[in-house]
């Protein structure tokens, strides 16, 4: 692979096969995949934890509309991450409607490969990748995600083989 060929950005679904808790079933938005290594968000993993209960605003928000927090994956927990950087972008997410916008993820920690380790997941089957799409991330509820994906690619994920390698 060179490295004008970047995966990124697109989805990694995780093989059966796939033991980690942290990744077992889930779905990665790949935000970036270079030489030196590849980061991405795991966007089908919520809690029942509100924003509100861990992010800290002075003075505290008017309104709590309920905007969960979503685990992003195993590094840096501590470090959230919202599409902005913005801290009033984040209260208004949190204060504006009475139920949150299902566009709007809150997301603590990330998923981190060091060179060439991703590459070699790959080469062993244990992701599949996928066109990100908007409807599936944000229009299907977490639980469905990593299915629906793997059944947009034409595939029963009840098929596929478990185990490692080409089949």
């Amino acid at each position: 692979m060179t490295w004008t060929d970047s995966l990124a950005p697109t989805l990694l679904l995780a093989m059966p096969q796939m033991q980690d808790p942290n990744f077992a079933r889930s779905v990665v938005f790949l935000c970036r995949h270079e030489k030196d290594g590849a980061m991405g968000l795991v966007v089908n993993r919520k809690t029942e934890t509100l924003v509100s209960s861990i992010a800290v605003f002075d003075p505290p928000p008017k309104h709590d509309n309920g905007l969960e927090v979503f685990i992003g994956g195993p590094v840096e927990p501590q470090r959230g991450f919202h599409l902005c950087a913005s801290s009033e972008v984040l209260r208004r997410a949190i204060e504006t409607a009475a139920v949150p916008n299902p566009e709007h993820r809150f997301l603590l920690g990330y998923a981190g490969w060091g060179s060439g380790q991703l590459e070699s997941e790959l080469a062993a089957s244990a992701w599949l990748t996928a066109d990100v799409s908007k409807g599936l991330v944000f229009g299907t509820p977490p639980e469905e995600m990593w299915e629906a994906a793997i059944r947009s690619l034409g595939v029963n994920p009840y098929s596929l083989q478990l185990g490692s390698g080409v089949h």
